[in-house]
């Protein structure tokens, strides 16, 4: 399912990091306050148990949550800018790390990192800002699954259409999440209108 999350604050944000004058620095604060808000979304359906507390006045039946600690899987290198805004929501929650690229002959990803928390029965929330084909998303992911991991959310902050399409079709138990669906990919299969390439602007590289 594809969950848009709306909210104003989120789309002002987000306005700010589509201009190409926006610093490095606010660029990178920008994504972990917007990590944060997405997150709340994300973590919408967590179950819940109770446990009788005593607050100053009386016992009570108090809610918390149910269920193992949460894994985030960043997609290097742009998805670890969403990491912190994450952990600030849920400062327990483990994290693993995929890193791939693609052999240009084969098209085949090649996973030159990969290391994730022990618990195949953990949610896993891959981040990762930019969906654009939809390529590398497939390829987390399917990597997850091929490790055993059954739980698996997709949080992005922009998205084409195309990159919507092609995870849904390859994986359609994946719910994605995201800040904006932009209008498509150019002829280099960059987002339009985007916001360039996320990895250079949170890193301040070119």
């Amino acid at each position: 399912m594809l969950h848009i999350i709306d909210h104003p604050l989120v789309q002002h944000k987000l306005s700010i990091m589509r201009n190409k004058n926006t610093s490095t620095n606010e660029f990178r604060e920008l994504l972990r306050e917007i990590s944060l808000f997405m997150g709340y979304e994300v973590t919408r359906d967590f179950p819940l148990t109770y446990e009788e507390i005593e607050t100053p006045l009386m016992k009570m039946n108090a809610p918390k949550l149910a269920g193992k600690k949460v894994i985030i899987a960043p997609i290097l290198r742009a998805g670890l800018g969403m990491v912190d805004g994450l952990l600030t929501l849920m400062p327990s929650a483990r994290v693993g790390h995929i890193g791939m690229y693609r052999d240009e002959e084969t098209c085949e990803p090649v996973f030159y990192y990969y290391k994730m928390p022990a618990g195949k029965d953990r949610l896993v929330i891959v981040t990762d800002p930019m969906l654009a084909t939809g390529g590398s998303a497939i390829d987390a992911i399917n990597r997850l699954k091929d490790d055993g991991f059954t739980q698996i959310r997709l949080m992005c902050l922009v998205a084409s259409p195309q990159g919507v399409k092609a995870v849904q079709a390859a994986h359609p138990d994946v719910d994605i999440y995201l800040a904006a669906l932009d209008e498509g990919l150019n002829e280099k299969n960059y987002i339009l209108p985007g916001l360039g390439d996320a990895g250079d602007r949170i890193f301040g590289t070119r």
